[in-house]
């Protein structure tokens, strides 16, 4: 339990940005189940193409601070290597 009016807040800040991050994350995994749905069907168009928004969205997690860097690095090459092969 808060003590103090700024903890309060912090509290209610955190509940919001879990909840952010969590939307994110799962965005992520949609993201890169549809490259690999892709990729499987053999459709090299729609598998370049999922893999572009794919990328994209990794980096924007990147930039919010929901993944770290070498964490998107990992995961774009892994689904570029899926999308490629």
């Amino acid at each position: 339990m808060a003590h103090t009016k700024s903890q309060e807040k912090r509290n209610r800040q955190a509940m919001v940005n879990t909840a952010r991050n969590k939307a994110i994350r799962s965005e992520l995994k949609t993201r890169a189940r549809r490259v690999e749905k892709a990729a499987r069907s053999g459709d090299q168009a729609s598998a370049e193409a999922a893999l572009r928004v794919a990328q994209k969205r990794i980096d924007q997690a990147v930039a919010k601070g929901v993944l770290k860097k070498n964490t998107a690095a990992r995961r774009k090459a892994k689904l570029a290597r899926e999308a490629r092969g």
